[in-house]
């Protein structure tokens, strides 16, 4: 280069670096695997049989199927990682040059869910083993559920562990919102149990039922906004009175929440059992003067209804005030719904909650979701399934994958 003022050569004086983020799209690629199929020349000569002998190859996830292992995990992350519908994917597939119709994309979704089932059932065995629990649960229309009408609800039920303990997240798909369904999956669980206040979560034996004040204090914030807007604001209103009870306890939960356990223990005892007290005796004080059906009267009542489950955050330091990392885990579920909207049979959904499992168990163990889905493919097939140190070598929390 040269210097436009006198024409002279130019000298490099420093260098300066920009960086910018370019796409590469996605690509499919048809791999060949070729084996040997060997003869012995000696038998076919002198023999009256000759032995056929073929290579060794891995095993495959769905054998006989055009499905490799990173196809299958890459279709799994599309619908239950960024929720993408199957028949979205027909369509990118489709662009790609790749004929791939929605039914062959679901039954690859079936057949890896099954090779997932040992697995899947490993992880709930681990969970019944720990101290905490959280549940939750949300509706899935199931079109072909037998007995029960296309438009009415299923469930998916939600168990996970809590903030002090490897993250394990568990759906389980049922046809109904019965409490036989957590009983059975919690059967044999002794410790405690955190959710909402569905009554379902009552009869489970043996558990220690904890409450939700983020329910709780929902109530309270719903009667607030329903209030008139040119209402006479010299002094707080009752629903604004039991919310300022629940939001000094969170004030509390702010301020130990990167404490130990040992230490949130002590110090709820100091701080959050006065408000506590307080706040007991100004609901049973409010229960008799506010109208029951009224916003606040029902914020009321649901607090007086769930007030043991409410305080049993006090007993364990591990515990949490909410069942908000539940409801953020079963969201996964929720935003998926609202784009593949249904499962068209309860095989389906089944399928659909062993594989949310995989990846939000994955995900929360700080693993890439489709390089962990690939490997499980890859290797579940080659070993033996009911050798239980062979499955817990594979659990997300026990594993570091290859680069």
């Amino acid at each position: 280069m040269t210097c436009e003022q006198c024409g002279g050569d130019l000298h490099v004086i420093r260098q300066e670096t920009k960086k910018y983020i370019k796409i590469i799209p996605a690509k499919a690629v048809v791999i060949e695997e070729v084996s040997d199929v060997c003869a012995c020349r000696h038998c076919e000569q002198h023999e009256i049989t000759t032995p056929i002998i073929e290579a060794k190859t891995p095993k495959r996830a769905i054998p006989g199927s055009i499905a490799s292992s990173s196809l299958i995990a890459y279709v799994m992350e599309q619908k239950y990682v960024n929720s993408m519908p199957l028949y979205r994917q027909e369509q990118q597939f489709k662009r790609w040059g790749i004929d791939l119709s929605r039914q062959n994309l679901a039954n690859w979704m079936i057949k890896g869910s099954e090779l997932f089932e040992p697995f899947y059932k490993r992880m709930h065995e681990t969970l019944l083993q720990q101290d905490i629990v959280l549940a939750d649960e949300t509706t899935l229309q199931v079109l072909k559920e037998p007995g029960k009408a296309p438009s009415s609800k299923s469930y998916v039920w939600l168990y996970r562990t809590g903030k002090y303990s490897t993250p394990i997240v568990l759906y389980e798909y049922q046809p109904s919102r019965e409490k036989k369904h957590p009983e059975n999956f919690l059967k044999n669980y002794k410790g405690y149990l955190l959710t909402d206040g569905y009554q379902g979560y009552d009869n489970v034996p043996d558990v220690i039922l904890c409450g939700c004040w983020a329910h709780a204090r929902r109530r309270f914030y719903e009667a607030i906004v329903a209030q008139p807007k040119n209402k006479n604001k010299e002094s707080l209103t009752n629903a604004e009175q039991g919310f300022s009870f629940i939001s000094q306890l969170y004030e509390v939960e702010d301020n130990i929440k990167d404490l130990t356990p040992e230490e949130r223990y002590k110090i709820r005892l100091e701080r959050s059992q006065p408000i506590l007290d307080a706040f007991s005796v100004w609901l049973n004080k409010k229960s008799l003067e506010v109208i029951p059906k009224s916003k606040t009267g029902i914020a009321i009542t649901y607090s007086l209804n769930q007030w043991k489950k409410l305080n049993n955050f006090l007993l364990d330091g591990r515990l949490e005030i909410d069942n908000n990392r539940s409801e953020r885990s079963i969201k996964s579920v929720v935003i998926g719904r609202k784009n593949f909207l249904f499962s068209n049979t309860p095989k389906g959904a089944k399928a659909s909650a062993i594989i949310y499992s995989i990846v939000e168990t994955a995900k929360g163990n700080n693993l890439n979701p489709f390089k962990y889905l690939e490997y499980l493919l890859d290797k579940l097939p080659n070993i033996e399934l009911s050798n239980t140190d062979k499955i817990d070598a594979l659990l997300p929390w026990n594993i570091k994958l290859p680069e």
